[in-house]
């Protein structure tokens, strides 16, 4: 079995667990956990393949998005945070293990760039085709040319999903003074505004 090969498996195996596990935890601080753990070891896999740029914004921007739908889950579920902050020790074993699994995954990348740095170049290298278009730019060109539609109906989707969280997450609290858009441009001058005659010397 190859470097490549047995990384492979690794990333892989690892993917596949962790993502089992963001289903199958109880609580959503340990799923959220387990999620960037199997975006880490799936932009490994894309980065075996040559796929850099994938790789890249599997880390960047999925693993930002993270922690967006952990606030997310914290504004829905109203997670009392000094409670939180209470258990934090049983937060500890679960973190250890996604810790120690990167820490292991880390040591394997180095000792085979330490052993045979020709591989890993050879895997960091981009693929390039036939007329000689990077895959980020092959990437670019797939996405707005054949999919352009598909690609536009995500962004629509994404919107919608982000418009859905907003109302779910939206709280009216009573005694609180709302804008009123319909008031405001319906207002007359005689709504607004009192004329008080006052006579001299008697003041308001």
């Amino acid at each position: 079995m190859t470097v490549a090969a047995l990384f492979f498996y690794l990333f892989a195996a690892v993917t596949v667990a962790s993502a089992f596990m963001v289903i199958a935890a109880k609580n959503p601080v340990h799923s959220v956990l387990f999620l960037i753990l199997a975006f880490v070891n799936a932009a490994g896999l894309f980065l075996l393949l040559g796929a850099e740029f994938l790789a890249m914004i599997l880390v960047v921007v999925y693993v930002g998005a993270v922690a967006v739908l952990f606030l997310f889950v914290v504004m829905m579920l109203d997670v009392d945070f000094t409670e939180m902050r209470q258990g934090f020790l049983q937060y500890l074993p679960v973190g250890a293990l996604v810790g120690l699994i990167f820490l292991v995954e880390l040591v394997l990348v180095v000792g085979v760039w330490a052993t045979s740095p020709a591989l890993v170049r050879a895997a960091e290298a981009p693929l390039v085709s036939a007329d000689r278009i990077t895959n980020t730019e092959a990437i670019g060109r797939v996405l707005y040319t054949t999919y352009i539609h598909y690609f536009q109906l995500a962004g629509i989707v994404l919107l919608v999903a982000m418009i859905g969280a907003i109302v779910l997450t939206l709280r009216h609290k009573p005694n609180v003074k709302r804008q009123d858009i319909a008031a405001q441009v319906g207002r007359r001058v005689a709504d607004a505004v009192e004329v008080v005659k006052v006579k001299p010397g008697q003041g308001i």
